[in-house]
């Protein structure tokens, strides 16, 4: 039996129990992944738009994420999942290229500084009205390394509008591209 393993990297305001990250793990769940939530500790406040702050908030998280899964021995598994959000993305990419783990990931609306880090393995989900990260940053990003980029029209940073059915709707269509993922990532 194949030992798997999923780990779940919140954003600093989007914990591991709002939409995406919640059904992303119940979905890994639902292939038979051990599944580990990150935990950065408390992270500096007031980051939006202050790189100084982002990148000591990064800094911090991937120090805490460095400390917890030490322990731990992503080798022994046959398949590691990493699912991350905001800056998550950042700190799961990092902790990937330091540890050669080659994981798959699912890459919920990346910073761009997060490209400093990822590789050319995962997909990558954006909402053109996200105010953290520019789209057409973004989209050229993910060309050069040939990751698989779904946008999502006036989608916000958490992938919402404000309409409500709307946002189901887009969570829906989301999970959908993430459960293939999931799928296709497990029987390779």
């Amino acid at each position: 039996m194949e030992k798997k393993i999923a780990v779940i990297f919140p954003g600093v305001g989007y914990h591991v129990d709002k939409p995406l990250l919640y059904y992303s793990r119940k979905l890994a769940d639902q292939y038979g992944y051990e599944i580990v939530c990150a935990d950065y500790g408390n992270l500096p406040t007031g980051i939006k738009g202050d790189m100084k702050k982002m990148y000591a908030a990064y800094e911090q998280a991937l120090a805490n994420v460095r400390r917890e899964l030490s322990g731990m021995d992503l080798d022994s598994y046959d398949r590691v999942l990493f699912i991350s959000k905001s800056i998550g993305t950042a700190v799961a990419a990092s902790y990937d290229a330091e540890h050669e783990i080659g994981a798959g990931h699912i890459y919920y609306t990346p910073v761009e500084a997060s490209f400093q880090a990822i590789g050319t393995q995962g997909i990558v989900f954006h909402g053109t009205g996200d105010d953290w990260a520019k789209t057409e940053i973004i989209s050229v990003e993910c060309e050069k390394r040939g990751l698989p980029l779904y946008l999502t029209e006036h989608a916000n940073h958490s992938m919402e509008t404000g309409n409500a059915l709307r946002d189901l709707e887009i969570l829906k269509t989301i999970m959908e591209k993430a459960d293939q993922y999931i799928r296709e990532f497990s029987s390779r």
